[in-house]
């Protein structure tokens, strides 16, 4: 055996030593939430075992909530990925949410403004519409930090606040964005070609019969094309190396001559735009346009994916699918409990988030 198969071999099994043990570990943790979350819901009179019943055939017991729960992990794939990549380069985006509203009206925008172009040409303008909104949100506190020194984490949170707060002066006061006589704070719709197709239409032509009121769309294969490219950018190109030595140490990413106050404002960017293609989901493949408030903290929930994941593009799928099993059937929690409301998922969540938290604060403490 020569020298290069022998580094393969010992790699392969490092890998796979690593996966086994993040897989374990997030499972112990995935179990523990259950346990704890269960006596909760005894405590509060509920049978834990028929609420987490509702739960699992809501999630996955049909294709209709399967298909779901694939539509609400494609918006938290989309945030954590933008979290994640953020971490590698040593920044806490916590913006994502007010980079992805802005994705979304830019997404409405071009899709309502631009209606004389065909469907083949909006489309794709109205998808870097929504990234290029976010890339510029993410960029504009990246560039703080890279040329000023001011906090990321201040910074996004304010830009949080100026999005939001233009955003709604947009949609609720006489503009032309806003439909005539519409007391929604929302848009008027987009060009009727500027719509993703829905996956029920695309495999009912593979005898796969996924009821047409189900919103996934194709935006979720966009998603899990942006995982790839996420993990080729860190771990196949240069920009992802000096990315990731930039989040390793700043300083010595100094000393060899990269130019970190760069590489901090095109991570923030880049950040910023995978949390504005949010909207591609909400705006071209289900509401068809921009409702001001539509996010339930997917810019947030994202961290808690981001973190779940380990920042790892494949890791923040699988967090972002057990989050979007979470929301789906926390729904149907609400309505066929007449004691548990939704919101008991939140406290799943949290439970989760706590249990990875502990992890990481257990590695910081052995590592000290």
């Amino acid at each position: 055996m020569n020298g290069a198969s022998l580094f393969v071999k010992v790699m392969g099994r490092i890998f796979t030593r690593y996966l086994i043990r993040e897989i374990v570990i997030n499972g112990a943790a995935l179990f523990g939430a259950v346990v704890i979350c269960g006596i909760i819901i005894f405590l509060l009179g509920e049978n834990p075992f028929r609420i987490y019943s509702i739960f699992f055939d809501a999630a996955f017991g049909s294709l209709t909530g399967f298909a779901y729960t694939l539509f609400y992990t494609t918006p938290l794939i989309f945030t954590g990925l933008a979290v994640g990549i953020g971490f590698r380069g040593g920044l806490f985006n916590i913006g994502a949410e007010g980079q992805l509203y802005m994705g979304a009206f830019a997404a409405a925008w071009t899709g309502f403004t631009f209606t004389s172009l065909p469907g083949w040409l909006l489309i794709p303008l109205a998808i870097c519409a929504a990234a290029l909104m976010g890339g510029i949100w993410g960029w504009i506190p990246g560039y703080l930090k890279g040329r000023f020194g001011s906090h990321e984490v201040i910074n996004t949170i304010m830009m949080n606040f100026i999005a939001v707060g233009i955003l709604g002066y947009f949609v609720s006061e006489s503009l032309p964005f806003r439909e005539p006589g519409d007391l929604i704070p929302e848009t008027v719709m987009i060009a009727e070609h500027a719509h993703l197709p829905l996956l029920a239409d695309i495999f009912s032509h593979l005898g796969i019969n996924i009821p047409k009121t189900t919103p996934l769309n194709v935006s979720f294969f966009l998603a899990i094309v942006a995982a790839i490219i996420i993990y080729i950018l860190l771990w196949k190109t240069v920009l992802g190396y000096t990315l990731r030595v930039c989040g390793a140490s700043p300083s010595a990413a100094q000393t060899a001559g990269i130019k970190v106050a760069r590489i901090t404002a095109v991570t923030m960017a880049i950040s910023g735009a995978l949390a504005g293609m949010v909207g591609v989901n909400e705006v071209l493949g289900y509401r068809h346009r921009f409702l001001f408030n539509f996010s339930p903290g997917y810019g947030f929930t994202g961290i808690a994916i981001a973190l779940m994941g380990k920042n790892h593009p494949f890791g923040i799928v699988v967090s972002a699918l057990i989050f979007g099993a979470i929301m789906r059937g926390g729904l149907m929690v609400d309505i066929y409990s007449d004691t548990m409301s939704k919101d008991i998922m939140y406290v799943f969540q949290g439970i989760i988030i706590l249990f990875v938290g502990a992890r990481m604060l257990g590695g910081f403490i052995r590592k000290k």
